[in-house]
């Protein structure tokens, strides 16, 4: 009974963890090459809440996931973006 339960609270730190982990997905007008893609990673990896992200140049889709319980609002997203010289059209959340 007791190595049930050890069990079931080991998955459900597991779990728990990564179900409030964020994906954002950004749609970036003016991303047209792996110098952008660089600048925008970079950009982001200096942000404590990003735990990854991915920049699609042919989608112009910038893709962040966030740490497990560690939050990034649109606004920061945007001015991140914007500051370094492209348009956001568009957020869409995952959770």
């Amino acid at each position: 009974m007791k190595k049930i339960i050890m069990i079931s609270a080991v998955i459900m730190t597991m779990i728990s963890g990564t179900a409030f982990a964020d994906t954002i997905k950004v749609s970036v007008n003016g991303l047209v090459c792996a110098f952008c893609a660089s600048g925008i990673e970079k950009t982001f990896k200096k942000i404590s809440a990003v735990s990854n992200i991915d920049v699609d140049l042919e989608k112009k889709l910038v893709t962040i996931i966030t740490k497990p319980s560690e939050k990034l609002d649109d606004k920061t997203v945007t001015k991140l973006i914007t500051d370094a010289g492209y348009q956001v059209t568009n957020i869409a959340r995952i959770k």
